[in-house]
């Protein structure tokens, strides 16, 4: 670990990249994705640890830590999404980001994954709305939980200016370290903090690449460590609640995808629900309720999610009325 605070650096080019944690009853994983943050070959300038009112030590832990982050402890659980949505907008007003750097707790990035990631942008032909790293699992496997989605019928142009950033074109990208310009966070808004799990990433990336430019960069790499080797909807339980609505909320209520990206998607969504409830029948009910709430209404505002902690709530509301949303 490091003896000293993450400070601005003028060897950064003055390009300020803020760290985004967010972490709930994880405090030895948490310690161990700062401790990686702390030895990066490119020092972040700033971190936002958001403690998604953890009952463990995660948020003494994230106090502690001499990396001196900047710590926001919620009142109360909102997930991952409302955690991010928190999180992106405290290193916009309050740090002057110009990049953004988002992942669980249970990240851990390798020393030069965010020198890989700056040194692709300054490589791009093109401008960038979104980079990715390449996830892998404790074995050193590409982790199935965190494959970017390409960006289907990406031009010659496209492909060529993602190959000289040394990376390929890309749709959508997980939270498991994924750098967003500020900027288009900014005039597009924070992702909908009402998620709670799951599609908050793949709607969110997807309405900055709708038109903006994503490449993933296998350069940057990062070991989530999850506890199995699986995606998400392995073994979903109760969770595929939210896999349904949430994934119907993207495709349905959002201009982040055009209609036949709704249509493809739409298509292996459906069939990913199937597989699973011939599989898991028992899911039936879970998901009847996510088609239910998401047909009735779409996300509540993120004020109204973070109702309980006011200070989140009015930076949230702040970011998304200067987006227009």
């Amino acid at each position: 670990m490091q003896d000293a605070p993450i400070t601005r650096d003028a060897a950064n080019g003055g390009v300020r990249v803020v760290a985004v944690v967010v972490t709930y009853n994880r405090a030895a994983l948490l310690e161990s994705c700062l401790d990686a943050l702390a030895a990066q070959d490119r020092r972040p300038d700033a971190v936002v640890v958001v403690d998604n009112a953890s009952t463990d030590a995660s948020g003494s832990v994230a106090d502690a830590h001499p990396i001196g982050a900047d710590v926001v402890h919620l009142h109360e659980n909102v997930g991952g999404a409302g955690g991010f949505a928190t999180g992106i907008a405290r290193a916009l007003e309050e740090h002057r980001a110009d990049w953004v750097w988002l992942m669980d707790d249970d990240t851990i990035p390798r020393p030069a994954a965010l020198a890989a990631l700056t040194d692709a942008i300054d490589a791009s032909p093109a401008r960038l709305s979104v980079l990715s790293s390449r996830a892998v699992w404790t074995d050193g496997r590409a982790h199935p939980m965190n494959l970017p989605r390409l960006r289907v019928g990406a031009s010659a142009q496209e492909r060529a200016d993602a190959q000289a950033a040394g990376g390929y074109p890309i749709r959508t990208a997980s939270y498991v370290s994924v750098l967003l310009r500020a900027d288009d966070v900014r005039r597009l808004g924070l992702p909908n903090a009402d998620y709670f799990i799951w599609s908050d990433d793949f709607e969110h990336t997807g309405r900055l690449l709708r038109r903006g430019r994503g490449i993933h960069v296998p350069g940057s790499v990062v070991e989530h460590r999850t506890k199995v080797f699986a995606n998400a909807q392995a073994s979903p339980g109760d969770r595929f609640y939210y896999d349904v609505r949430n994934r119907l909320w993207a495709l349905t209520r959002t201009r982040s995808f055009t209609l036949w990206e709704r249509a493809m998607y739409g298509g292996s969504t459906v069939r990913g629900w199937l597989r699973q409830l011939v599989r898991h029948p028992e899911l039936a009910r879970v998901g009847a309720r996510g088609l239910r709430d998401a047909l009735r209404g779409g996300p509540r505002p993120g004020a109204q999610v973070l109702d309980q902690d006011p200070g989140a709530a009015s930076s949230i509301t702040r970011v998304e009325r200067s987006a227009g949303r």
